[in-house]
């Protein structure tokens, strides 16, 4: 499995990254924040045994300090305890040791100011020590004497301790990682079912198992779910017209090849018969080649601006039609705009405007607007209106069959408008000319 074709594995290699850097800096920071916690413990804990020392040492009459023969903490009398202390006359260049560094040479702070303290690790012979530190000035018997009180520790306990830390944090670190990773691959795994559902449908629709996506899926797919089949349903049925253009193509083209054989027997016949069944076979070509070209996909189309549409259609129609010397009159708002695919706008109004100027006589008007759901485009001319209403609206009439006179336009733009699940509605104008209305819905 490819990192860069998989979501899965972009998002379990993606958090697997993000929460080992995130244990990583836990743990440092959990063990960092405990070692400082246990040393500053221990730095006072040697603190109270630098105040217990204070509190044992004497001065006597020539100046010599003067120690108890016994302290309160037990591990200063024990040699090698761990825990050694040291005071240091400055004055008189002497100092006491406590009977626990005996066969030990710890590493004693012997200068330092009045009054300061000092913290610190400080190396040695085979180890290393915690040392606290601290200056005082003695008065006694109006003798002033500088000592340094120097309390030092074993640092290998401290040692030991935060190494049992350590290894115990990284433990519990590395199996809370392994169990949010193997929750997380979990969550993955339910959280991209739906895909891999919508996956093996897909698969079962390119096998012929199944005519579209059936399951119900999470609002974040739905809509590619519902574009699919759409996307699914319009190339089914732009096969079907594909299908029934050429049947309907190849049922209409039998009557113009018929009397064109039969045309064959009387010569002097011959030349106007193939005109007239050459250019009814033209009709015939242009009328299905318009139904099997119609998208009626306004579900993707972007919004199409009609107004431009209408004034090009227009231009070119007064330019066809000059000698007829044509008033147009064009009612469109300029911000109207409507999802359909531009191909087929121009071939439905194209259609629409190119009757009513072929049979108006001085006037022909368009109207466009929209409502709440709706596009309304109703076109009207002052020529002699429909003569049958029903016969044009007829579906699929072979061209044999049409009324005379009105071509092939209103049966391009009959299925035209029904690819986009409109209306198309003839009636007589005011002026008595023809009234075509075609209503779109929203796509």
């Amino acid at each position: 499995m490819r990192i860069d074709r998989s979501i899965r594995a972009r998002l379990v290699l993606g958090a697997t990254v993000v929460l080992l850097a995130f244990m990583a800096g836990a743990g440092l920071a959990l063990q960092r924040a405990h070692e400082d916690s246990v040393r500053t413990a221990r730095f006072a804990r040697l603190q109270s045994t630098v105040y217990l020392l204070l509190a044992g040492a004497e001065l006597d009459a020539a100046g010599a300090l003067a120690m108890p023969a016994s302290l309160a903490e037990p591990r200063l009398t024990l040699p090698g305890s761990g825990l050694y202390a040291n005071i240091f006359n400055t004055s008189r260049r002497e100092e006491w040791q406590s009977a626990s560094t005996v066969g030990v040479a710890p590493p004693f702070q012997r200068n330092l100011s009045a009054g300061q303290w000092r913290y610190e690790i400080l190396p040695g012979a085979g180890a290393s020590f915690l040392a606290a530190s601290y200056g005082v000035k003695w008065s006694d018997r109006g003798q002033a004497t500088a000592l340094v009180f120097s309390v030092l520790e074993d640092k290998s306990e401290f040692d030991r301790e935060m190494s049992a830390f350590g290894r115990t944090l990284w433990t519990w670190l590395g199996s809370a990682a392994v169990l949010l990773l193997l929750t997380q691959t979990v969550l993955l795994e339910w959280g991209l079912a739906p895909l891999r559902r919508v996956t093996r449908e897909i698969r079962r629709i390119e096998n012929g198992e199944q005519s579209q996506i059936e399951g119900r899926y999470p609002t974040e797919i739905a809509g590619l779910t519902d574009n699919l089949n759409t996307l699914i349903r319009q190339e089914r049925i732009r096969q079907t017209r594909y299908k029934e253009a050429l049947s309907f193509l190849a049922h209409s083209l039998k009557t113009p090849l018929a009397v064109l054989r039969t045309a064959l027997n009387q010569p002097e016949e011959l030349p106007a018969m193939v005109a007239q069944q050459v250019t009814r076979m033209d009709d015939i070509v242009r009328h299905q080649l318009g139904r099997a070209a119609a998208s009626g996909s306004a579900s993707f189309a972007p919004h199409l601006p009609i107004a431009p549409v209408l004034n090009r259609i227009r231009d070119s129609l007064e330019k066809v039609y000059l000698d007829k010397r044509l008033d147009f009159s064009l009612d469109c708002a300029p911000e109207l705009s409507w999802r359909i695919d531009e191909g087929d706008a121009f071939e439905l109004l194209g259609n629409v405007m190119d009757n009513a100027s072929k049979w108006a006589r001085q006037r022909v008007s368009v109207r466009a607007w929209q409502d709440e759901n709706h596009l309304h485009i109703r076109v009207e001319d002052d020529g002699p209106g429909f003569t049958d209403v029903q016969s044009v609206l007829k579906l699929h009439v072979r061209m044999d069959e049409q009324v005379p006179g009105h071509g092939i336009g209103l049966a391009v733009v009959n299925d035209l408008v029904a690819s986009y699940q409109g209306q198309l509605n003839l009636g007589r104008a005011e002026s008595g000319g023809a009234r075509v209305e075609v209503v779109l819905p929203v796509a």
